[in-house]
């Protein structure tokens, strides 16, 4: 009678911690679905242009890309929430185990959107497929992310003291949903070009939006290191101008990237501007970001500031002369100098 007694309060017990656990993570994803906006991003501002101004399909194939690049975040494990080495540690029997296996992914709205889909008569099977494909692959790259190897490793070293500096700051910015939305565009790109979809009046066009995917981040440039990180920049031995360059160079390399399949002097010449006009907003009103989501901006009025600059100087490069590059870098250099100079005098 005393052992029965036992094993209900043990299995009691078992259940009770697995739904603990259940209940925490339903609150983290549900904390993490409410960090997904796109205010402020100049993508965002521009699909909307597009949409009401110039181009409908243009606008939905936009809008269908950032949805595809939000659901994929979404689509991750609940349970790799959870630290895999806080994991092995927690008093759990096997079976809490396999329960919280099979429960954590109906915490994810993609589970039920599949589900759904799938009883839905009148939904064709490609998309069933398509959803079913996105699912997958969060769950598949949200526990790749956890192991132990790591992608930013490959980031190759720069010859210069800033060396770290510049890789941690093109870390984080590849760590964004701007750059995966630049990414999908460019690889797009890519692949029309390489079957000859693509005609060479198309090429600028292709860039100017990619760049404008990124350009969120030269208006945010400090988001991302957090109140820890701006610390560390105020010990630094570093002037204001080395800060700001060292955030420049990732960008500029991350545009750089983008741009190889489509047309480069294009993308320097608004990436150039994008910096020169971006100083401004991120040295004086710095705003706190998120990784792995999309960035915003100040305001509309910063964005439309940033967005029209940047398309009249990749236009200029590109369809006027490559030199109109060097009135964009000695902007950007001025721009350089004047808010590292306002670092200088309000950070230190």
């Amino acid at each position: 009678m005393v052992g029965l007694r036992d094993s209900r309060r043990v299995k009691v017990s078992g259940l009770h911690r697995a739904r603990t656990i259940l209940k925490w993570l339903w609150r983290t994803a549900k904390r993490n679905r409410s960090t997904f906006s796109f205010a402020g991003n100049n993508i965002t501002i521009t699909a909307f242009a597009f949409a009401f101004m110039l181009d409908g399909p243009v606008a939905a194939g936009l809008f269908m890309i950032m949805g595809v690049i939000v659901l994929l975040p979404l689509s991750s494990d609940p349970l790799q929430a959870i630290p895999r080495s806080r994991l092995r540690i927690w008093p759990l029997e096997i079976r809490e185990r396999r329960l919280l296996r099979l429960i954590s992914p109906w915490l994810n709205p993609m589970t039920w959107i599949v589900l759904a889909l799938l009883l839905w008569k009148r939904v064709s099977m490609g998309i069933v497929v398509l959803a079913a494909g996105i699912l997958v692959t969060g769950f598949l790259t949200s526990a790749k992310a956890t192991g132990r190897g790591s992608i930013w490793r490959a980031i190759p070293r720069f010859p210069s003291p800033l060396n770290h500096l510049i890789r941690k700051n093109l870390r984080e910015m590849l760590s964004t949903l701007d750059f995966c939305c630049g990414g999908l565009i460019a690889i797009a790109g890519l692949l029309w070009r390489a079957g000859g979809l693509l005609p060479p009046a198309a090429f600028f066009p292709m860039t100017i939006v990619s760049m404008l995917a990124i350009s969120t981040c030269a208006l945010t440039l400090f988001g991302l290191d957090g109140a820890a990180g701006m610390t560390r920049y105020r010990l630094m031995p570093l002037r204001g101008w080395q800060v700001l360059i060292a955030k420049d160079v990732a960008f500029l390399v991350m545009a750089f990237i983008l741009a190889l399949p489509l047309s480069i002097p294009g993308a320097l010449g608004a990436a150039f501007m994008a910096l020169a006009v971006g100083h401004k907003a991120s040295v004086g009103s710095p705003r706190h970001q998120a990784r792995w989501r999309f960035q915003a901006g100040p305001s509309v009025g910063d964005a439309l500031f940033q967005i029209i600059p940047m398309t009249m100087a990749g236009a200029a490069v590109v369809y006027e002369t490559p030199f109109a590059l060097l009135p964009c870098i000695a902007l950007w250099a001025g721009s350089l100098w004047w808010f590292g100079r306002e670092i200088d005098r309000t950070w230190y």
